[in-house]
């Protein structure tokens, strides 16, 4: 049987198909002869309490360059569909969690990757803070003097907004850095919102490594190697991407956080993890899926879209 799977996403034509998981997700679901809606969430609606969006229909080819063509656009009650692939990218501010707030008037009806209550209950960087035994030392605070002191304490750190992504907005700070009553001005004059401090891990040198997680289960990963002289190992940042492999330690995390994240329905997270210990946990759009399968590893598109037809019974 079919599904009538939308996707809602930063617009296709913008998307760089080598590294983007989304397309991966699409172009397995169009092999199983899914057909596949596209849509943006500026498109989405609620009237009465029935949720809609103005979606195309879409193919899609893994060609850069031709890798999409579109049908035409018509407004869809999204309860219609079987699944909606909840992928835009951050950050995370209040369109994002409005858009949660609609998808969730639709699901379970209409399966949601990931499940939209969720995702707004999980902020990456607090929801992380659940299992502060399998992390660095990590403050979120406003506060300037509480920062203050938690440099005091370590020297060497990193600050990062708390609802960031992709590297964006995150500096090392050590010891001595006469830097950092700036930067916490320039944070506090732009936002309310706390930052997140961390003990900087040296470790980060040998890369920041993505692990993938299916349905709670660890299933693969990708090393990202930081650029000479950046603290960040992010790919939008100039992060590179290089090939692993699960270790017994990575296991150990993925069997802690696992029943956790089946219990909410996450059936797609990645978590980040350096010299042993786990930074944040993705559960909005992850990535990491065509790097993974682009150095040999398993065909996590192919095992995300098992589970899927599990849930709708196919």
């Amino acid at each position: 049987m079919a599904l009538k799977v939308a996707v809602q996403m930063d617009h296709i034509s913008g998307i760089s198909i080598r590294g983007d998981t989304t397309f991966a997700l699409m172009l397995e679901a169009q092999l199983r002869g899914h057909e596949l809606l596209h849509y943006t969430t500026n498109t989405l609606a609620m009237r009465n309490g029935v949720v809609s969006a103005r979606v195309e229909p879409v193919v899609v080819t893994d060609e850069v360059g031709r890798h999409f063509e579109l049908g035409p656009m018509h407004s869809m009650d999204l309860s219609e569909a079987d699944v909606v692939l909840m992928r835009q990218d951050p950050p995370f501010d209040m369109g994002y969690i409005s858009a949660t707030h609609m998808l969730e008037r639709i699901h379970p009806k209409t399966l949601v990757v990931n499940d939209p209550a969720e995702v707004r209950n999980a902020p990456e960087k607090i929801f992380v803070t659940l299992f502060p035994d399998l992390m660095p030392e990590t403050l979120i605070t406003a506060d300037p003097q509480t920062i203050r002191e938690f440099r005091a304490e370590f020297g060497d750190i990193i600050l990062k907004p708390l609802y960031g992504n992709g590297g964006a907005g995150v500096f090392r700070i050590r010891e001595g850095d006469e830097n950092m009553s700036s930067l916490l001005e320039m944070f506090t004059l732009h936002s309310r919102e706390p930052l997140v401090v961390q003990r900087y891990l040296p470790a980060v040198r040998q890369g920041d490594k993505r692990v993938i997680l299916v349905n709670g289960e660890g299933v693969a990963a990708i090393n990202r190697v930081p650029a000479e002289g950046d603290a960040r190992s992010n790919m939008h940042a100039g992060g590179q991407a290089v090939a692993s492999e699960l270790t017994d330690r990575d296991r150990e995390i993925c069997e802690r956080i696992g029943p956790e994240l089946k219990k909410r329905g996450f059936l797609l997270v990645g978590i980040d993890i350096i010299g042993g210990v786990m930074t944040e946990i993705n559960v909005t759009s992850p990535t990491g899926v065509r790097e993974v399968r682009r150095f040999g590893g398993p065909d996590i598109s192919a095992m995300l879209w098992d589970v899927i037809e599990e849930k709708r019974g196919i």
